[in-house]
């Protein structure tokens, strides 16, 4: 089994209006998509973790040296678009079941029932044995 991370960000897809315009019926959709499809993966025994993240105006960046006080500051931030909003962590058996996976996160609806065909960025987790290639001397 590999791990992969399916990463959803602030990109609309083919819907524009961000989630907090939404009729309340449609977040209720939306999220109950989500809830059906981490409990089948759940059952399935393919999802190791998911979460959503807060909005991006309350994200902090925190910089540290290990010697003076760390920097917090509420950016610079990226554009919007790029900002992390939540994850899954899927287990399975290959990159093409985690792909299927995120195609359904894609499709997950918004307004009026569209698919919103989010992009979802797949990527594999790496194990202990991907850093001893980096360093093939120990």
């Amino acid at each position: 089994m590999t791990k992969f991370l399916l990463i959803v960000d602030y990109q609309p897809g083919v819907i524009d209006t961000p989630m907090t315009e939404w009729d309340p019926e449609d977040v209720k959709a939306h999220m109950a998509y989500y809830t059906a499809l981490n409990d089948e993966l759940r059952a399935s025994g393919e999802l190791v973790e998911h979460l959503a993240l807060s909005w991006p105006e309350e994200a902090k960046t925190v910089i540290s040296d290990g010697k003076a006080a760390p920097v917090i500051t509420d950016g610079p931030f990226v554009e919007s678009k790029e900002m992390l909003a939540g994850f899954q962590m899927v287990d399975v058996e290959s990159l093409e079941r985690a792909l299927e996976i995120a195609a359904l996160v894609s499709q997950v609806p918004g307004p009026g029932g569209v698919p919103i065909q989010q992009p979802i960025g797949v990527r594999r987790v790496m194990e202990a044995a991907d850093f001893e290639e980096l360093n093939p001397l120990g």
